[in-house]
Parts: C-alpha cells; sequence; structure tokens
C-alpha cells in the first residue's frame, strides 16, 4: 500500500521528495518485506516498525501519537485476542468511541488510526469486514463515528478481491475536517459487482476503478451505485452503516445474466451472494460461541 500511495503521488505530480512512509507492523517477516520493498523502489524517507500497535504504538513523540496526513491500513478482520482491559484506559487517549468488545478489535484498531490523524488534514481509507458497519455491539461506537462527522465514504467491494480473505470487504474513508459541501453528509458506494475474474482471479479493471472514483468524485445520488445520506438519517437509524440500506440495487443485465451468458459472470453473482450468506453465519456462530462462554463460566 506503502508503494501504491507513492506512486499515485507521482501520478499526480507530487514532489515524493517530501514524503516520508511510516510503518507498523506485528509481523517480523513481513515488516522486512515491506521494507526491502521500499529499497527497490528507491525510497529512502521511511520507517517500518515491527510491534503491537494497540499495546505498544512505534509512533510517538512527547508522550503522543505523531499524527499524519494520509493513513492506509488493512487491520487484521476481527482478532479475538486482545488486551481489551488495558484499553479501558487507554495511555494514548485512543479510546474516544469506546471499548470494543473482546471478540473483535477491528474499533480498537479504528480508534487507533483515528488518533494518529493530523487534526486538520487528517484523511485515512481502511478496509474492513462489512460487519463494522452493522454490528449491534458496534453501535454507540458508530454513532459517535457520525456525530463527530468523520466518515466520509463507504465503499462495499467484491469477493475474492484480496488473498487474506474470500470475503466481500469495505472500505471506510474518513477524514478530520471535510470539506464544506461534505458535512454532515455520508457518501455510500454499492461497488459489490464492479469485479471482473480471468484464470480463477478476482480484480478491479481500469473501468471499474474510475467509476468508483468518479462516484467518490461526484459525491452524490447514482440510482444503484451510490447515495448521499445526512448524518441525522444515519444516526435514525442507530448508527447502522450497511451499505444496502442506503443504495438501492437495480435489477438489470449484471445481476440477471441471461441463461446462455459468460459463465464467468453467473459464477459472479452467485459466488457474490454466497459471501453475503456466510458472512452472516460467521456472525452467528460467533454469537453462539459467546453464549456457549458465558453460560461455561456461569455454570
Amino acid at each position: 500500500m506503502l508503494i501504491s500511495a507513492l506512486a499515485e503521488v507521482r501520478r499526480n505530480g507530487g514532489d515524493v521528495r517530501t514524503l516520508g512512509l511510516y510503518g507498523q507492523e506485528i509481523i517480523g517477516t513481513t515488516a522486512s518485506i515491506a521494507r526491502m520493498n521500499l529499497v527497490l523502489h528507491g525510497v529512502e524517507d521511511f520507517r517500518i516498525v515491527v510491534g503491537n500497535a494497540l499495546s505498544e504504538p512505534a509512533f510517538v513523540e512527547r508522550d503522543r501519537l505523531m499524527t499524519f496526513d494520509v493513513v492506509v491500513a488493512n487491520p487484521p478482520y476481527s482478532i479475538k485476542t486482545w488486551n481489551r482491559d488495558a484499553w479501558l484506559d487507554d495511555p494514548w487517549g485512543r479510546n474516544i468511541l469506546g471499548t470494543p468488545p473482546q471478540g473483535r478489535a477491528d474499533y480498537a484498531f479504528f480508534q487507533h488510526i483515528l488518533g494518529s490523524l493530523d487534526p486538520q488534514t487528517g484523511r485515512c481509507a481502511i478496509l474492513f469486514p462489512h460487519g463494522v458497519l452493522f454490528r449491534r455491539e458496534e453501535a454507540a461506537m458508530r454513532r459517535g463515528l457520525i456525530e463527530r462527522d468523520l466518515v466520509e465514504c463507504v465503499l462495499g467491494l467484491g469477493p475474492n478481491l484480496f488473498y487474506n480473505s474470500p470475503m466481500e470487504a469495505c472500505v471506510v474513508v474518513c477524514r478530520t475536517r471535510k470539506p464544506p459541501e461534505r458535512r454532515g453528509k455520508v457518501l455510500f458506494i454499492d461497488a459489490v459487482r464492479q469485479i471482473a475474474r480471468e484464470r480463477a482471479q478476482s480484480f478491479l479493471t481500469r473501468e471499474h476503478q474510475n467509476r468508483i472514483l468518479a462516484a467518490y468524485d461526484a459525491f452524490a445520488d447514482d440510482p444503484g451505485f451510490a447515495a448521499v445520506a445526512s448524518s441525522d438519517e444515519v444516526l435514525a437509524d442507530d448508527g447502522n452503516l450497511s451499505i444496502l440500506r442506503y443504495v438501492r440495487r437495480i435489477a438489470d443485465a449484471d445481476i440477471d445474466t441471461p441463461v446462455g451468458g459468460d459463465l464467468r459472470e453467473v459464477w459472479a453473482g452467485f459466488d457474490a451472494g454466497s459471501a453475503a450468506f456466510w458472512r452472516g453465519m460467521d456472525d452467528v456462530g460467533a454469537m453462539v460461541e459467546r453464549v456457549a462462554a458465558e453460560r461455561r463460566s456461569d455454570g
């Protein structure tokens, strides 16, 4: 992601000589690969640190978290083993939205990222499982996000785009200070069907990418693809950020492929539907495990 960020700055005519790149990764091998990759691309101003960002944030100055203009992140999905008790009294003041449940640390990473954003220029894009958008036990934290007007865009992506997960994923884009015309609003983009498959690989074509970017830049309703909701609308729904609550899908050719159509398109549609089903089943399974554990502890 850091190399991609660097390439984007170059494409837009930015001065990469003034660009500092920072990263923290808990797996040493992954951190070493990141360092090597940066060196091979001629990057000199970077710091890649091995460590746990929740318990030992690496980038600190004068007893405070360092802040950054842009953060891109792919936190581990819903990890169960983390120090929740320490988060209750976090010395870095990151628990501005509250304490996530023990079985899901997603909003701990989320708050760590928010705490690392520059108060004036900070922006972030975080890859998450869809559950962070609607799970009931995180509703109060979502309301806090909306009340602080931090969420700018919620983007839904199709299944099998990432090696570490076959599920559909979402990207949550936040800003510490939105442009005036975007304040008090959230853009929802349903790009789940913007997907191509080739040789068992799923990816976004240039056309898919351009359509997503155009929707983000326009920040306007695009029937069947994008919708803008006010913060009041989202709060009235208890902070639920589920994309399909706001973007109504349109039944058209890219949903109902006729018999005799491209087999890959038919399979992609089936795959997307099954991913949504199994995502729901995962949530049910987690709930059953939690109830069973509570009963064992009581008895």
